[in-house]
């Protein structure tokens, strides 16, 4: 039984998906919740939002993904960073996929990768699960009624949780995959019901093919000053560096929280929606993403929940600590009409350095911004995980390895290019320590980043007076408006500052080692700076 709105010349069948009982194409929000509700797939709550939970996997599982090992993507592939797959392992887990399908349900939704028509990825996802159908309904780009009427899905996810792979037989490490074919243009994700894995698996395919296109891929979120999308910011940043929140300005038009391009025409979200997490989420610190957790639609995921009110815990952890909401980029009343920026003004890469070294800003060459782009700095700090007794740096190269399919070099070029042709102003803004370490100091006063924030933005402080740094040699302001000096000079902050110059040092040397690994593949101006 087929139902719901679809191309007739691009039916399942028209793929050689076959034998199933029926097909659900393109249903729109509440039929996909009735139909989920009718299956026990969650439950209906407050003001109209899905709850559901998603067993053992409540985070990705990227130990458990593979890239297809073919002849066309063999030179092009970051072999260290993507684990293999043989071509004849694949073409079995996807017969056994289908196998198990049939007979049973799924949900199609036929959507946009990429707010750009010229670069976007018309993706159709295949869902075991209603309520999968309705996070990436979220989460991509919904195509109108005409646009849906002639979609034509150049790659094809298909999504079984309840599938459990053979890693003898399919050439895997567990009973969760995710394995992409590029030469097939075909996603296998089974053994989770984790829904991240379907809106991360765009973005890879996006990491991968973007660049041959000249177009910059990047794990950033971004805003445009209100009416002047010329006047375009990206923030880069891993987790806890402060990304959604400082791109959550409200005197400024949310492009999106999480994936974004950058072509020759300018910046543009990948995505419809944002993947929210909920964990300690208040109503006076971000009351927009709070309000989203009683919207129709929105999926919670993994949260806990009074059965009687349903009113949601937001401190309550016992599920797990990554806890999330989605829903469309609509509910943010900031958010862009078009997803679309013009080419980034400035460029901030968050960190937050527990160990208190870094200035809380620091104006960056081109050069230098590559070296901390491929680096990817932050750090975990005492007591956040067992065995942690002092600050430990963490470097995920161009902030979000797990989802760069290519080498970081190639990311990091790109980058380096458009930064130059568009002379973007670039901004390393540390979020973490200052005064000490974690556990001496104290964490970096909102306030003045913030104050930082705007007056990069507004171009004032690129007007001032700057000193290099003796560590990394970048540029750092002498003065800001609404800042204290001190602050701007960690060095002068620690009450001991021979203990500070032992701790730069640490630290610089952290940054050398790690960068090691890339000075073989990268030209002489960012070795410089590397060595610098």
């Amino acid at each position: 039984m087929i139902t719901g709105r679809v191309n007739p010349d691009k039916t399942l069948e028209s793929q050689g998906i076959t034998g199933l009982e029926s097909v659900h194409y393109n249903y729109l929000e509440p039929a996909l919740i009735e139909l989920a509700l009718q299956r026990g797939e969650g439950k209906l709550g407050k003001g109209g939002t899905f709850l559901v939970t998603t067993g053992k996997h409540t985070g990705r599982s990227p130990k458990d993904k593979f890239v297809v090992r073919s002849a066309s993507v063999e030179p092009t592939i970051w072999w260290d960073n993507n684990a293999p797959m043989t071509e004849a392992a694949f073409d079995q887990l996807h017969a056994d996929m289908l196998d198990h399908l049939k007979g049973g349900d799924v949900v199609v939704q036929d959507l946009f990768g990429g707010a750009d028509p010229a670069h976007r990825l018309d993706v159709r996802v295949v869902a075991e699960l209603a309520w999968h159908g309705l996070f990436i309904r979220h989460l991509l780009r919904r195509p109108s009624a005409d646009e849906l009427a002639n979609f034509d899905p150049e790659y094809t996810i298909i999504n079984c949780p309840s599938f459990s792979a053979d890693p003898e037989k399919h050439g895997c490490r567990s009973e969760t995959v995710i394995a992409m074919n590029f030469d097939k243009k075909i996603i296998l994700i089974g053994g989770t019901a984790y829904a991240g894995e379907n809106k991360k698996s765009v973005f890879t395919l996006l990491n991968y093919l973007l660049p041959e296109k000249g177009v910059m891929p990047m794990h950033c979120s971004a805003n445009h000053a209100p009416g002047n999308p010329a006047d375009t910011a990206i923030f880069f940043g891993l987790s806890g560096t402060g990304k959604t929140t400082l791109s959550a300005d409200p005197s400024r038009t949310l492009i999106g929280d999480d994936e974004h391009g950058w072509s020759e025409r300018g910046s543009f979200n990948f995505e419809g929606g944002c993947y929210a997490k909920t964990i300690n989420l208040s109503k006076e610190a971000e009351p927009e993403i709070y309000d989203t957790t009683e919207k129709f639609g929105t999926v919670i995921e993994n949260m806990v929940f009074d059965p009687e009110t349903l009113e949601l815990d937001f401190e309550d952890d016992s599920l797990t600590a990554n806890m999330r909401c989605a829903y469309p980029l609509h509910y943010i009343s900031n958010a862009s009409d078009t997803a679309l920026g013009g080419h980034p003004k400035n460029i901030i890469m968050l960190t937050c350095d527990a160990f208190g070294v870094l200035p809380p800003i620091a104006r960056l060459t081109p050069s230098q911004a590559m070296y901390h782009f491929l680096s990817g700095f932050t750090s975990k700090v005492a007591g956040t995980e067992r065995g942690v007794t002092e600050p430990e740096p963490t470097f995920s190269t161009c902030f979000g390895a797990p989802f760069m399919p290519r080498r970081p070099e190639v990311y990091g070029k790109l980058l380096q290019d458009k930064i130059a042709k568009h002379n973007a102003t670039c901004w390393l803004v540390n979020t973490g320590w200052t005064g000490g370490a974690y556990g001496t100091g104290s964490r970096m006063p909102i306030r003045a980043t913030r104050a930082l924030l705007t007056a990069a933005l507004d171009g004032s402080l690129n007007k001032g007076t700057f000193r290099k740094d003796p560590n990394f040699g970048f540029e750092v302001p002498a003065t800001a408006h609404g800042v204290a000096d001190i602050l701007l000079d960690p060095r002068r902050t620690w009450d001991d500052t021979a203990a500070y110059d032992a701790q730069a040092e640490k630290l610089v040397q952290m940054f050398a080692d790690n960068f090691e690994q890339y000075l073989p593949h990268i030209d002489a101006d960012v070795r410089d700076a590397a060595i610098g």
